[in-house]
Formats: C-alpha cells, structure tokens, sequence
C-alpha cells in the first residue's frame, strides 16, 4: 500500500501528538504533530472552499520558514501541486516564475504581494472562508510539488513530482541518515529548494524526528544556537561550511552525530576542517531538483574517499561514453540516473530530450565510479574546456586553487582562444580584501601550485581576482552568467 502524507500525520499524531516537528530557530514557535495535522486539515477544508481542483497548483510566496513549511505540506497533503518559489525574486524573475508555473491560487504573507493572506505566525489563513465544523474531506489524489531547476548552468525547466517520489527519497534519505524520532535537525537553507523541503522537512517527517527551521544562515553565534537547541545533525551547503570552517567553535551541540553538505561541490579542505573541527562525519551528497533531491551521499561511517560524493541511495547509476555503454571503473563518462524519485518528463517547455525511452535521464554531469561504486565528479558537460584537445575538468583544477588557504572560492570558465579555440581562466575570490601587492603575490603563489600540482594543458591561461560570484539562492555559482560576463568583457577590449 502506497504511503501518503496525510497517513503519515495521522501515525505521527496518534503516536506522539505532543511530539515536536518544527521549532522556529529564533523564536519560541513551535508546531507539534497533532497542530501540523490540524493545520493540513483546515487547509484541505479552505482549498475545497476556494474551489481549488485536485492537482491543480497553488503557488507559494511565503518567507517565513514555520508558516512555509505548514502551507508546502498542507498543499500536498491536500491533493493539490505546492509550487514555491524564492520570496527574493525581482519582479520580473517573479512575472516569469508564474507563466512558467501557471498557479491558480497565491498563498503569500507579504503585503505587497496579491493573493490569499496567510498568518506568518501559525501558518494558517489568515481570513479562513471554509466553516471550520465542516466535514474533513477523505482521502482524494496524491499531491505533488512543481519547482523550477536552478537554472545555474542554463534555461530553468520546470520539474513536477508526484508526492511518491518525495516520500520515497525522504525515507531513503531518513534511512542513510540513520534519523529517529530522537534526532533534531537544522535547517537554514532555503525552503523553496527541493533539499530542504525533501532532506530537511520530509525526511524528519517520516522518521518521527524534529526539525529546527532557521530563515536563514546567520554566522554570529551559530554553534551557540545549535547547541542551545540540542540539534543532532546539520543541513549546510558549502558556502556555509567554508564560512563555519574559518570560525572558531566556542560551544558544540553535545548530541551532534553529522554535517551535511549539499546543492554544490565541498572542496576537501573545508570538508577536512569541519570534520576536525567537530568530531564528526561530513555527509557529502549528490542530488537534483528532479531526483527529488538526494542521488547519492557518502556513508556515515565509512572511511573518507577524498572528492567522492558517496554510492547512489535507492537509486540507478550509470556513467556512460558517448556510446551510451558503461564506462569502467575510472574512466570520466556522463552520469545518467533513473529510479522511483526520478522525474520521467518534464512539466512542459524543454528538457524531455534528455530521458531516453528506458527513462535513463542524463544529468549533465561528467564524472567516474571506482571499483566500489563511488561516485567521482569533474564537472558539468559544458563548463569542460576542450583546450586545443585536451579536456579540462574545471573541478580538478578548483581543488588545486581551493587548496591555497587564502583563497575562499574559485571557478574555472572557458575562454575563447584563436589557436586552441579554448583555454581555461579561474576567477579566485580570497578570503580577505587584499592591496594591490597581496594580490599580486596571491596570484604567484597560486600560478606555482597549479605549476606544481597540474599538467600543463591543465594550468589556467590566466587567474584572476574578483570580489563576488554571482550565485543561485543554494550558493551554486552561476557559471552561465560568468561566462555571459567574461564574452561581455572580450567584445569591450576587441578581443
């Protein structure tokens, strides 16, 4: 039998209905399991009320993470399409969300915002329409939840998943993660992104655990706050690790059993602090917006393989050539996935090209197996510098920049080249604002490690310091934008 969200807060509820799901990190909001049920029963109630259909998507503009998070799972567990999306968008990014997304109805605590108000303190609407006396409507269809990808190396699509496949990578991930109702997580990444909705929310749903929602990562007093709330495991990207790894830790929650890193590549150095640091394993994962997240992730304990993201979890892997035949261990393919928390289309506009008939989708991404099934990767397939033919991973050669300890994030891009019609540049940011002479010294200290540490073909044609990246809401760097910038550039000069 088919497990479903509005039978899973009925067990919770039955269970333990004082239990705590969500705590506000900065706040003395909590909701238990018997009021994060009643919550999706009023909202059940008010989306018949409206006339919402079945299936039909309601879009979220919901900043605060307690009200977002009882309106996400209500939506779904309603039988409707929760559609989020980034409170932080410009209103164009905004006018360009809703034709793609199509919502009939807006749910938002902003008033600047048109739509159905919601109380950012409870959750709930803040006019409620339906009589709440009235019957609770039964079991209809499934939900589902519609996102749009990062978009960071390209055009976003947009990505429909059935509240299956959402349940079934929240217990794969509760599983790997060995979560129990005993455990409490922290979670300050963005809640309109599929990895804290699924690792973060889901996955502490289906285990019985609780989960502390932060609005957003905060570096003063962190380990304070973490361990004032008794948290047990802590859901990160690396931009947030590299910054925790740079702090001192005054105070570690005494119950931490992991750190989770997600969304985009750790570089080992941050990962070997944080480790040192804390005591305890570095999770490094693997996902996508259309595996419903997690693909794969490391062990927890199992010894470190250095730049491995782990073994797929309840999930096919292949790296494949160009042939679309595996490749042997070692050897850099495509890495192609396909499973039950894996999209089979697209909702609409392109993307369906890359699922062949077998519905193997094609990530994007390169990368190898070793003999044991870790997974390795070097980079997406367009941000490779094919440099006179030799093929330049970007992530081997970030590594070696990263590994210099004054330098915070690095990324390689391609540039056009005359004769070996591409070559690579690394844009560097350093930990500190730098004079003119340090960074001038940095760039030599950084030309000789790459001199040291990479083949020739390899070495950046030329390394450049810059003050920002331009990033996507969960720290991804926009590669398509830097890019757009350096073409932008060479056309100014001539070149």
């Amino acid at each position: 039998m088919t497990i479903r969200l509005r039978g899973l807060l009925r067990s919770r509820t039955a269970g333990n209905p004082h239990g705590l799901f969500l705590i506000d990190a900065r706040s003395d909001r909590v909701i238990d399991n018997a009021g994060i049920r009643a919550a999706a029963r009023t909202w059940s109630r008010e989306l018949d009320a409206l006339g919402v259909p079945h299936g039909a998507r309601v879009l979220l503009d919901v900043d605060d993470p307690i009200a977002f998070a009882v309106v996400h799972l209500s939506v779904i567990a309603a039988g409707r399409c929760s559609a989020p999306m980034n409170p932080e968008m410009t209103p164009a990014e905004a006018w360009r969300a809703d034709r793609a997304l199509r919502p009939v109805l807006v749910v938002t605590d902003r008033g600047s915002r048109p739509g159905l108000r919601v109380d950012a303190g409870t959750g709930l609407p803040a006019d409620p329409i339906a009589d709440p006396h009235a019957p609770v409507p039964s079991d209809g269809p499934p939900g589902s939840a519609a996102l749009l990808t990062s978009g960071s190396t390209g055009a976003p699509k947009t990505v429909e998943l059935s509240e299956g496949q959402l349940l079934h990578v929240a217990r794969a991930v509760a599983r790997h993660h060995r979560l129990t109702p005993a455990d409490r997580g922290f979670n300050p990444l963005p809640l309109f992104h599929i990895n804290a909705q699924v690792v973060g929310l889901l996955a502490t749903l289906v285990s019985g655990a609780t989960l502390v929602l932060d609005r957003r990562f905060h570096r003063t007093a962190f380990w304070s706050l973490l361990a004032a709330h008794d948290v047990t495991w802590l859901n990160a990207v690396p931009a947030v690790l590299t910054i925790l790894s740079r702090e001192e830790i005054p105070v570690l929650p005494p119950r931490l059993r992991f750190v989770r890193s997600a969304s985009a590549p750790l570089a080992q150095g941050v990962r070997r602090l944080i480790a040192e640091r804390t005591g305890v394993p570095v999770v490094e994962s693997y996902g996508m917006t259309e595996a419903a997240s997690q693909i794969t992730a490391t062990p927890l304990d199992a010894p470190v393989r250095p730049g491995s993201v782990g073994r797929p979890v309840d999930v096919e892997l292949e790296v494949v050539g160009p042939d679309g035949a595996p490749c042997a261990p070692g050897v850099v393919g495509r890495v192609r996935i396909r499973g039950a928390g894996v999209i089979r289309r697209y909702a609409g506009g392109p993307g369906d090209e890359r699922i062949n008939p077998a519905h193997w989708l094609d990530t994007a991404d390169l990368g190898m197996l070793d003999a044991d099934g870790y997974l390795y990767l070097v980079g997406r397939a367009d941000d490779v510098v094919n440099r006179g033919g030799e093929l330049v991973y970007p992530r081997e050669v970030e590594e070696t920049l990263l590994d210099e300890p004054d330098v915070a994030d690095a990324v390689v891009i391609a540039r056009p080249d005359d004769v070996l019609g591409a070559v690579p540049v690394a844009l560097v940011r350093s930990v500190d604002e730098l004079d003119v002479m340090a960074e001038a010294e940095l760039i030599g200290r950084l030309v000789t490690r790459c001199a040291r540490n990479l083949a020739r073909y390899k070495r950046p044609a030329q390394i450049r310091l810059v003050r920002a990246f331009p990033l996507a809401p969960t720290g991804k760097v926009r590669r398509t934008e830097l890019r757009r910038q350096l073409a932008d550039e060479l056309a100014a000069t001539g070149r």
